[in-house]
């Protein structure tokens, strides 16, 4: 069993597991596994189909029932690369900059992760006085489009509480509502020649061109279009397309055969991702012809929308003094989460604007108000007669 660290010690040991997506998260969960193995606390993992990465599931308090009380802090355990340039040091090492902690995952969101874990650890030593189960959701690939917690929703069998604090970096502001977010791949496949023997060949970029310009009109459309739930969403009312990479070709003279472009778009609440990627398919077909492109869906994260009147959001509001709870234009694991019937919150200390930056920091008095505000969630969630 794993000593008992402070949330900085336990937050620099979390930092220093590189978990990119690309990467497998199986060290950093066996880490947390093994700190979490303590009497009181019954730990779970809920491997992906390949094994190479796990969810971790961990509760403490008694047995989950069917009144679905208690509480859940969620958060994920991949991070993005940290291949920018402008670091100032090693970004799997915490820094100490004075008022502020510094490296890849600080803010988003092996902070959180770190308040999470010793909040358990430290809870079950007193769990007698628990009335409902804490559980702790740790997810894998969310950065890569929430993967990890899709897994969950299809494969767990078990019980959760119904009220969840996802933790990413809000600034420890409560929003009840995010975006989501679909990710697709188009493919064209030309025919490679000579640039001098052009009919020999077929040129994939040149249609390419053409979908990118059917899917700026697509985008444009999109941008017309409102729903009930635009209001939410005041700086971004509407559902935004994206073209965001596009690769073709090998070198000038050469008649490129392959071009593939890479598009995302982020529906509002309500708003289906199958009625946008028929479409972005019609479009892209369209314009397309007479190339007959392959298209696939890289990830589908949803979007999501919490009730005003949930327990969770009215004690979270109450508590940092929000009349109600915001928006948020990123997806989250909540998306998927809510799919389980569960009511989330996304609230957690850091701010998303560094997040997925180089130098990512994460303010040492918002963690400590975090933990205060969290310990207080637990208080009424799981240990108090209600």
């Amino acid at each position: 069993m794993t000593a008992h660290l402070s949330d900085a010690e336990l937050l620099a040991r979390l930092v220093a597991f590189d978990t990119t997506s690309r990467n497998s998260n199986l060290p950093m969960a066996d880490f947390l596994a093994g700190y979490l193995d303590r009497p009181g606390i019954r730990v779970e993992r809920n491997p992906s189909a390949d094994g190479t990465k796990t969810n971790l599931i961990a509760w403490i308090g008694p047995e989950p029932q069917g009144n679905r009380r208690g509480l859940v802090l969620s958060g994920h355990m991949d991070t993005v690369p940290a291949e920018e340039a402008g670091w100032r040091s090693d970004p799997f090492t915490l820094s100490d900059e004075g008022d502020r902690w510094v490296a890849r995952g600080a803010c988003d969101m092996k902070g959180f992760l770190a308040l999470a874990a010793n909040l358990a650890v430290e809870i079950s030593t007193r769990r007698g006085l628990m009335r409902a189960p804490l559980a702790l959701v740790f997810t894998y690939d969310e950065e890569v489009g929430t993967l990890g917690a899709r897994r969950l929703t299809e494969t767990f069998r078990g019980i959760l509480p119904r009220s969840a604090v996802i933790g990413e970096p809000t600034s420890l502001r409560v929003a009840r509502v995010h975006k989501g977010h679909l990710k697709m791949r188009i493919t064209l496949q030309g025919k490679s020649a000579h640039s001098g023997y052009p009919h020999l060949g077929a040129n994939a970029i040149e249609p390419a061109g053409r979908v990118i310009a059917a899917l700026t009109g697509l985008r444009q459309e999109l941008e017309a279009e409102l729903t009930a739930n635009s209001k939410l969403f005041p700086e971004v009312p509407f559902v935004p397309l994206n073209v965001g990479t596009v690769h073709g070709g090998s070198a000038i003279n050469v008649v490129p055969d392959l071009c593939v472009v890479e598009v995302g778009v982020r529906p509002l609440p309500g708003v289906g991702s199958d009625a946008l990627a028929e479409r972005i398919r019609s479009a892209v077909r369209e314009a397309a012809a007479p190339f007959e492109p392959d298209m696939e869906i890289l990830s589908d994260s949803p979007p999501m929308l919490l009730d005003e009147a949930s327990p969770i959001h009215r004690h979270l509001c109450a508590l940092v003094g929000q009349r109600t709870g915001g928006s948020v234009s990123f997806a989250t694991d909540a998306g998927w989460l809510q799919r389980l019937d569960m009511d989330c919150v996304i609230f957690g200390p850091g701010s998303i604007e560094v997040a997925h930056q180089p130098n990512e920091h994460l303010p040492k008095d918002q963690l400590a108000m975090a933990r205060g505000f969290l310990n207080a969630t637990v208080r009424r969630f799981c240990q108090e007669t209600v």
